[in-house]
C-alpha cells in the first residue's frame, strides 16, 4: 500500500513539471505586458504563504550577478574601470568573483605599474600579479611610513674612511690608517683586508683593488696576497676618482692637478694625459656608450670627468690622442656649482646642483629635463633610475618617483662625515631605482663613513 502512494506521488511531481515547463514556455512567449498581468493573476490567487515566500526571496530574485552571467572578456574590460583598492573589496563579495577578479592579469599588472613595480610579461600564472600587488603595496606603504628599511655598523678601521665602492653585495672602504677593507655587507664580515697608502678612492673586482690616494698616485692591489701588482705615477695632485676597463686594458684617474690621465692598466704605463679643467677632477667614469650620434655610436666606450662646475665628454678605445666631444654646465659664468656625484648609464647624464637635478641625452646632449622643486632645493643625488631617484641632505635619505618628480620617502641620517668631492657616501643596490620587482628590494640601499671611522648603512628590511 505505502510503495503504491510513493509511485502516485512520483508521477504527481513528474506529471507537475511537465506542466510547469509547457507553462515556462508559454510564459516567455509572452510580451512584457502579457507577462506583467500573468504575475498579477497568480498574486491575486496566492495564500500567505506564497505571498510570505515572495515577500522573503524577491530581493533575491531581483539581483542579478553580472560577473558570473557576462563574458570573461567583457568582465575583464569592465574591472580595467575600478580601482585596485575597490576591486580588493569586490574580491570579498563571493568565490566567484575572487576568482575572475584575481585572474584579470591586465588589471593587476598596470596597478603594479602605477606603484612603480617592473612587469615580467613572461609570467603566466593568472593568480601571480595579484599576488605581486599585495606585496607591492605593501612595500609602498612601508615607504611611506618610514618603515622600509634598517640600519647596521661596520666596524674595524682606526682612522677616517675617505673612500667607499660597492658592488654585488661587497662594500670596499680605504682609510687614512693606511689599508682598505672588503665587507660582506649581508653578514657585516670583513672578507680581506690590505695595507695600502692613503686612500682617496677605490674600486675593485673579484682579482684585484684599484686605489686612487692623497699622495698623488694610484696603485693596484691583489686581494689574495696584498701585493702591490702596479703603481702608476704622474699626477701632481691628489687622485680623487679612478675607473678601469678590463677589456681595453685601461685605467682612467681624476686628479686635483685638474687632469685626467688614461693608462695602461696591465703595464702601469700613462698612455696621455687629458687637459682642460679647471678645478680639481673629482670624477671619473668609463661607460659603453648606448645610443647612436653624430659624435658616436653604441658599444663606444665614454669617459666622463667633472669637476666643479663641467661635465667634459671624451671618446675612449678609439684613438689615444682623444679630444672632448663636449662640455656641459648648467650655468655659463660658473655661478653654481654641481654636486660631486654623478650618473651616467649610456644612454642619460644625470647631475644635481643647487639649481634643481639636471638629466641630459646623451644622443643630442641636450638637456631633457630639469627638476626643480623647493624640496630637493639642497639635495645631492645618489642614484637615477627609470622610476626612481635616490638623493640626501644633511639629515635624511630620500626616494623621489620620477614621474610625479616627489618625494614619496624619507629616512633618517646620523651626523655623518661631510665630504665635499662626494666620495664617503654612496648608493648600494640600483636595480630597484628602474622599478621595483619584489626581489631586487634587498640589500644595501646607502652607506656614509661616520666620525668615529665607521661605516653606517642602511639596508632594506625583509618584506615580512
Amino acid at each position: 500500500m505505502e510503495t503504491g502512494k510513493f509511485f502516485h506521488n512520483l508521477m504527481e511531481r513528474k506529471d507537475f513539471e511537465t506542466w510547469l515547463d509547457n507553462i515556462s514556455v508559454t510564459f516567455l512567449s509572452l510580451t512584457d505586458l502579457q507577462k506583467n498581468e500573468t504575475l498579477d493573476h497568480l498574486i491575486s490567487l496566492s495564500g500567505a504563504v506564497q505571498l510570505r515566500h515572495l515577500s522573503n526571496n524577491l530581493e533575491t530574485l531581483l539581483k542579478r550577478d553580472f560577473l558570473k552571467l557576462l563574458p570573461l572578456e567583457l568582465s575583464f574590460y569592465l574591472l580595467k574601470w575600478l580601482d585596485p583598492q575597490t576591486l580588493l573589496t569586490c574580491c570579498l563579495v563571493s568565490k566567484q568573483w575572487n576568482k575572475v577578479i584575481s585572474a584579470c592579469t591586465e588589471v593587476w599588472q598596470i596597478a603594479c605599474k602605477n606603484l612603480g613595480w617592473q612587469i615580467d610579461d613572461s609570467v603566466q600564472d593568472a593568480l601571480h600579479w595579484k599576488k605581486v600587488y599585495l606585496k607591492a603595496i605593501l612595500r609602498m606603504k612601508q615607504l611611506e611610513d618610514h618603515e622600509a628599511f634598517e640600519t647596521s655598523s661596520l666596524i674595524g678601521h682606526s682612522a677616517r674612511v675617505y673612500a667607499l665602492y660597492y658592488k654585488d653585495g661587497l662594500l670596499c672602504t680605504g682609510s687614512d690608517d693606511l689599508s682598505a677593507k672588503l665587507w660582506d655587507v649581508s653578514t657585516g664580515q670583513c672578507v680581506y683586508g690590505i695595507q695600502t697608502h692613503t686612500c682617496a678612492a677605490v674600486k675593485f673586482d673579484e682579482q684585484k683593488l684599484v686605489t686612487g690616494s692623497f699622495d698623488n698616485t694610484v696603485a693596484c692591489w691583489e686581494w689574495s696576497s696584498g701585493a702591490r701588482t702596479q703603481h702608476f705615477r704622474g699626477h701632481t695632485g691628489a687622485v680623487f676618482s679612478v675607473d678601469y676597463n678590463d677589456e681595453l686594458d685601461i685605467l682612467v684617474s681624476g686628479s686635483a692637478d685638474f687632469t685626467v690621465k688614461v693608462w695602461a692598466l696591465s703595464a702601469g704605463t700613462c698612455l696621455n694625459t687629458l687637459t682642460g679643467h679647471t678645478e680639481w677632477v673629482t670624477k671619473v667614469v668609463l661607460q659603453k656608450c648606448k645610443v647612436k650620434s653624430l659624435l658616436h655610436s653604441p658599444g663606444d666606450y665614454i669617459l666622463l670627468s667633472a669637476d666643479k662646475y663641467e661635465i667634459k665628454i671624451w671618446p675612449i678605445g678609439r684613438e689615444i690622442n682623444c679630444k672632448c666631444l663636449k662640455t656641459l654646465s648648467v650655468s655659463e659664468d660658473r655661478s653654481i656649482c654641481l654636486q660631486p656625484r654623478l650618473h651616467f648609464d649610456g644612454k642619460y647624464i644625470v647631475c644635481s646642483s643647487a639649481l634643481g637635478l639636471y638629466q641630459w641625452d646623451f644622443a643630442s646632449y641636450d638637456i631633457l629635463r630639469v627638476i626643480k622643486t623647493p624640496e630637493i632645493a639642497n639635495l645631492a643625488l645618489l642614484g637615477f633610475g627609470d622610476v626612481f631617484a635616490l638623493l640626501f641632505d644633511n639629515r635624511y635619505l630620500y626616494i623621489m618617483d620620477l614621474r610625479t618628480e616627489s618625494l614619496i620617502s624619507r629616512w633618517p641620517l646620523p651626523e655623518y662625515r661631510k665630504s665635499k668631492r662626494g666620495s664617503s657616501f654612496l648608493a648600494g643596490e640600483a636595480s630597484w631605482l628602474n622599478g621595483l620587482d619584489g626581489h631586487n628590494d634587498t640589500g644595501l640601499v646607502f652607506a656614509t663613513s661616520m666620525p668615529d671611522h665607521s661605516i653606517h648603512l642602511v639596508l632594506w628590511k625583509e618584506h615580512g
